[in-house]
Formats: C-alpha cells, structure tokens, sequence
C-alpha cells in the first residue's frame, strides 16, 4: 500500500512537472508571436506613415545634394525645405529609439531603410553636428546618428546586396 502511495506521489510530480514544462513553453512560444505581431504592426505603420508625398520630397532633397555635399549646400536645403527635413530627421530619430529598445529588430529596419538612412546621415551629419554646437546640445539627433552608424557597421561587415540580386527566383 505504502509503495502503491509512493508510486502514484510519483506519477503526479511527473504529470505536474510535465504541464508546468509545457505551460512553459507556451508562454514563450505566445510571448514570441506577440513581439512578433507588435514589430510587424510597428513597421507597418512606419511604412505606411512615409509612404506620402512629404517623404518622397525629403529624399528627393537629399539625393539632389547627395553628390558632393558642402555644408552651404545642406543648410540652404534645409532653410528651404524645413519641414521636410526635419520630419525625415525626427522619423529617423524615432526609429532609432525603436530599434534601441528593442521595439523593432535592426534586421527589417536594415531591410526596409537602410540606404535612406545612411544617405541621410552622409548628407545631414555635418549639418547636425553644426546644430549641436550651436544649441550646445551633444543629444540633439543622438538616435538619428546612432541609427546610421549601427546601419555602416552592418553594411561594412557584411555589404548589402540588393533584393533583386539576393532573392532571384530561377
């Protein structure tokens, strides 16, 4: 009787360790599909927000000053087209938040964004670092820089090949 109490003592640590293993393992499996849904509707709604007229107009400006910018060059740019420039800077700002915090993977910021990025950089980066100076403000765009530089170091060790080179089907 003593040894039929222990067998059955047994069989329920092992039935209840066995459902604590599996509740367990659910928990990471949803945890991964919420973060999962979150980034995807994240990303969605950044895409959906610059896709507009205003977006396409703010790297337009900066691909026509991209070829040899000079600082005189980017800041007539910018006095022309304020609000273009500073709603791009500010998007890339937030989206380096983002990606800090873990909101969003680096990966489908690099795969949605990546050339933008780093052409913004390498045309406002001069233009920035100027406006801290003047604002005697080192924070002024810190997640903007922090973005491109985190894309350059990704595209300096492993350069980006193009999705229609990468994901050719046949």
């Amino acid at each position: 009787m003593v040894k039929k109490m222990e067998m059955v003592r047994a069989i329920a640590a092992i039935i209840s360790t066995v459902i604590l293993i599996a509740g367990i393992g659910f928990t990471v499996v949803q945890l991964r599909h919420a973060r999962a849904a979150r980034e995807r509707g994240a990303m969605l709604e950044l895409v959906h927000r610059l896709q507009t007229p205003e977006f396409a107009r703010a790297m337009r400006v900066l691909f026509d000053i991209y070829y040899g910018p000079s600082n005189q060059k980017v800041a007539d740019a910018v006095h022309q087209n304020p609000g273009l420039i500073y709603d791009l800077m500010a998007t890339w700002e937030s989206l380096g938040i983002m990606v800090y915090r873990g909101e969003m993977s680096l990966d489908m910021v690099d795969d949605f964004f990546s050339g933008p990025i780093v052409i913004s950089w390498d045309v406002l980066g001069d233009y920035v670092r100027d406006e801290r100076k003047k604002l005697h403000r080192d924070t002024t765009w810190e997640w903007f820089q922090w973005l491109a530089e985190q894309m350059k170091e990704r595209e300096e060790r492993k350069p980006p090949v193009p999705a229609y080179v990468a994901h050719k089907i046949g």
